[in-house]
């Protein structure tokens, strides 16, 4: 008995590690799609940030300082085998990537973590408040509420969050300005960036929360406890929703890479210094080093909180996938 318990937890790390080495494979994978899909756009970074008058000479010259002269395999090899040392390369503009992210991604994680704390927070508050009355008016309300939410882009919600709450009300401030360090000046200038990225994932995350309370009501040992009595918000807190915890983990963690993917249109929307501002400014620029260093570095944190979700399923069902 005491092997078994002591297996359980190697054979559990064990698989993680192993989910860990696929998806580290399937980012490098990413980042290889991301070197060729900004090749491949028109122009490139020699003529991005070239200078007005500057001759076809200086291009070539700019073109080979800049490595643009080599073949794209080798740039990409130079480039990613930096990265298990915490080299992102250096920009177009000859800044270090690890400079420039690391100054603006505290700033979206800031952001997404709100975002996802008030995303968890409302999921389960509607989830189970509308599992305790199954097929109910609040139910249906809270079912409709929720595919609609969804349905919804960040966009969409971040400007008629702008229209409502900046523009006709003046309750909030429509754009975000900086202090000497580079975070929001104020706390408010983060209310209607992270509500638009919340609502849409809170409407997924309530349908994803409802349906697996409902799933695990199902269950032989929660309808054991209604024939014992056990009154309704009992069952729910003791019984039903442990067993749901790993689906509903695993939608949340689902939900942190869509939140890092809208932040960086929600970041354009309300100009918030996030990686958002840098990713587009190198896309214009057609700077691989910095693109690729944002999605290298949002990848991991995806891998993590994916990584996460797993490890809740394997403690609680036995088992990492």
């Amino acid at each position: 008995m005491a092997g078994d318990l002591t297996a359980r937890p190697v054979a559990l790390l064990a698989r993680a590690g192993l989910v860990l080495l696929k998806r580290s494979a399937l980012l490098c994978v990413l980042l290889a799609v991301v070197f060729l899909g900004v090749e491949i756009l028109p122009g490139d970074a020699a003529h991005s940030i070239a200078e007005r008058g500057e001759t076809a000479a200086d291009l070539a010259r700019r073109r080979e300082l800049l490595g643009l002269d080599r073949p794209l395999p080798e740039r990409f090899w130079d480039w990613i085998s930096g990265l298990p040392l915490g080299d992102l390369g250096t920009s177009a503009r000859g800044e270090q990537v690890t400079d420039l992210v690391s100054a603006a991604f505290p700033n979206t994680l800031l952001l997404g973590g709100l975002a996802l704390l008030l995303t968890t927070v409302l999921s389960l508050t509607l989830g189970c408040w509308a599992a305790l009355r199954p097929d109910g008016r609040l139910d249906r309300v809270v079912s409709g509420a929720s595919t609609a939410a969804f349905a919804i882009p960040e966009f969409v919600v971040a400007v008629a969050l702008v229209l409502v709450l900046s523009l006709w009300t003046g309750w909030l401030p429509a754009v975000t300005l900086t202090d000497a360090g580079g975070a929001p000046a104020s706390w408010t200038m983060l209310i209607l960036p992270a509500l638009a990225l919340t609502i849409p994932q809170t409407g997924w995350n309530t349908t994803v929360v409802r349906a697996a309370l409902a799933d695990e009501a199902r269950a032989p040992h929660v309808e054991t406890a209604v024939l014992d009595g056990l009154p309704p918000r009992r069952v729910l807190t003791h019984h039903v929703l442990p067993g749901a915890l790993p689906t509903i983990a695993t939608g949340l963690a689902t939900s942190s890479g869509v939140l890092l993917g809208g932040a960086v249109v929600v970041e354009t929307i309300f100009n918030y210094p996030g990686v958002g501002a840098v990713l587009a400014s190198a896309v214009v620029d057609r700077d691989t080093p910095v693109v690729a260093g944002v999605t290298a570095l949002a990848g991991a944190v995806i891998t993590c909180a994916l990584l996460a979700a797993d490890l809740v399923r394997g403690l609680v069902t036995g088992g990492v996938r």
